[in-house]
């Protein structure tokens, strides 16, 4: 059926547009752009802070263009001078009451409050309050919140509800005493929140950041005592070039090599070596449950967000979850006992650090049962992508003049398999390429699974193998985890093996990537480019399986046995507890 078109006119130019569009996803088609602070496209759709008001002929009153749907005829007016009062007035009173310290907030180059201001001319605010004051919680181990900053969108509030589930934050009291927290005002740590930082991409403004650990950092680069080696996660390098103004999904793996060097990290090594470290891990355990050694089906633990709602919210599925530890707290226990004991490097003496997507990988590194059996904590410290792409600028680096470098070999070689770890669907791709192989002999199996790909947030496929049939399943965002959850305890979804990813989309849509402006949001399909990116380099790489890695064999055969065995175990896996989901 054709889809029924609607014509209008949008500041007298004629446009067409499908039914159901609204009045700002209208104008935006026809090359005017509506200011909005609220608006968080499928987010949040309230039309509550009315910057984005406009006049509709015959309306009685200004309209919200985020909610107002186009009609046959309408006729809209985007820049009159009662419209661009009305959007001063608006914005003066939120700023009147905003914390303006904006030389030294976290968000001062890119802060849509900053930019409204600018946008909208305002050169002064009349109604600005005396009494501002920081009014910081920072009780959770990767957020620090400023409501003296906050202007009450509810973005956060959305996101953290209908997209993640866990709706662990909103707004308290009334009026002007109007405030975004917890219920009862509770920490954020005496709560079930699950540490994804959506909430932190998803604020307009500097009330929400993430915990800088960039000076523990810079304290252990210092420090000649310590030797400091580094891994950036697979999607880091499709993401760290946005924050240097480069194109989304802009691949800058060699630059961001060279980045870490000229920072005075000692090794450079690779997170996506220690994804194919996982792959061979879970890709065991898997084919064990298979043939009945354990429950399935088996759920992937790459994601500390999925995994501390499960501990939270479905602590019966905890059998069905591999005991694989994830890719970074693999990266840092082989560094802290294959590569300290090679190198005869006391592993107390060694200071590791990981460059993440993810918030939750700061709650990752504290978690006692992931403890080495000689004592040490795998990481030390888990910067997300936005750190470090601070702490370049900081040291004066020209990102984008920088050469490109390479990995150091030892812990450095990776595969296209795990490359792709950073998109929805690229856990579940990279093991089955290693496990259909396994399962047929060695047999020519696909090297791409494209039935997992894409950023739909449930997505199945079923695989004819040799002797049954595997059904497998990718969820991504904790309210598609949900779901899926819900239907594999009553019985309505059966699969053998389940990716879930606490965030939309994956890694590349992680908690800690840089932050990009709604109007980006809105309008474009940042996940897929960053997808995309991930997807080519898999394309170009020398090896695409995780077991075809040489340094992987290389580990294998001289430390670690088999896959699955006791030193192995001992070393890459870990256990998970029930945990309350209100603490005091």
């Amino acid at each position: 059926m054709d889809e029924k078109m609607v014509s209008l006119r949008i500041n007298d130019i004629p446009v067409t547009v499908p039914a159901g569009t609204t009045v700002l996803e209208a104008a935006r088609s026809a090359g005017f752009n509506i200011p909005s602070l609220c608006f968080l496209k499928d987010i949040n759709e309230i039309g509550a802070c009315r910057i984005c008001v406009v006049e509709v002929k015959g309306a009685k009153s200004l309209v919200a263009s985020c909610v107002y749907p186009v009609t046959e005829g309408m006729e809209v007016y985007t820049n009159t001078e009662r419209v661009r009062k009305s959007r001063q007035l608006t914005l003066e009173l939120i700023l009147s009451n905003h914390r303006m310290d904006c030389l030294t907030c976290a968000r001062n180059s890119h802060c849509e409050l900053r930019q409204l201001a600018s946008d909208l001319g305002i050169d002064a605010v009349r109604y600005a309050s005396d009494n501002m004051y920081p009014q910081i919680e920072d009780s959770a181990p990767h957020l620090v919140r400023d409501n003296s900053k906050c202007v009450l969108c509810r973005r956060c509030t959305a996101v953290c509800r209908a997209t993640q589930e866990v709706g662990v934050i909103g707004p308290n009291d009334r009026g002007f005493a109007t405030h975004i927290g917890c219920a009862f005002d509770r920490d954020l740590n005496e709560v079930d929140c699950v540490s994804c930082g959506q909430c932190i991409v998803a604020c307009p403004t500097g009330a929400l950041s993430e915990k800088d650990d960039t000076g523990k950092v810079l304290a252990a680069l210092n420090d000649p005592k310590k030797h400091v080696v580094v891994g950036p996660a697979p999607s880091v390098r499709v993401t760290l070039g946005e924050c240097f103004g480069m194109p989304i999904g802009t691949n800058v793996e060699g630059k961001m090599v060279t980045a870490l060097r000229r920072l005075g990290f000692d090794k450079v090594f690779d997170v996506d070596t220690a994804a194919d470290f996982t792959i061979m891990e879970e890709g065991t355990e898997f084919l064990s449950r298979l043939n009945g050694g354990g429950k399935l089906p088996l759920i992937t633990s790459c994601s500390p967000g999925w995994i501390r709602y499960m501990e939270q919210h479905a602590p019966e599925m905890m059998a069905n979850v591999s005991s694989c530890k994830s890719p970074q707290q693999m990266f840092g226990s082989l560094v802290k006992t294959y590569y300290a004991e090679t190198m005869g490097i006391d592993p107390d003496d060694i200071f590791v650090v990981s460059i993440m997507p993810c918030t939750a990988k700061k709650y990752e590194v504290r978690r006692e049962e992931q403890r080495l059996p000689n004592g040490c904590m795998p990481v030390d410290v888990s910067l997300t992508t936005r750190e470090l792409g601070r702490m370049i600028t900081q040291a004066g680096l020209l990102f984008d003049h920088l050469p490109d470098g390479t990995f150091d070999e030892m812990l450095g070689i990776s595969t296209g398999a795990a490359a792709i770890f950073g998109a929805s669907g690229g856990v579940m791709e990279a093991a089955l390429r290693t496990v259909v192989e396994q399962l047929t002999d060695g047999g020519m199996a696909p090297l791409e699974y494209k039935e997992v790909r894409g950023m739909e947030g449930v997505k199945e496929a079923s695989y004819e193998l040799p002797g049954r049939t595997v059904r497998v399943c990718v969820a991504s965002g904790l309210h598609n985890v949900k779901l899926v959850l819900d239907g594999i305890r009553d019985g309505s979804m059966q699969y053998d093996f389940v990716e879930f990813m606490a965030c939309p989309g994956g890694c590349i849509n992680g908690g800690g990537q840089p932050i990009q402006h709604a109007d980006v949001r809105n309008f474009t399909d940042i996940k897929a480019l960053r997808a995309a990116a991930l997807y080519k380099q898999d394309e170009d790489m020398e090896y695409r399986r995780s077991h075809k890695n040489p340094v992987v064999q290389t580990v294998y055969h001289a430390y670690l046995g088999e896959p699955g065995g006791h030193k192995a175990h001992e070393l890459l896996h870990c256990t998970y507890i029930k945990q309350k989901r209100y603490r005091v």
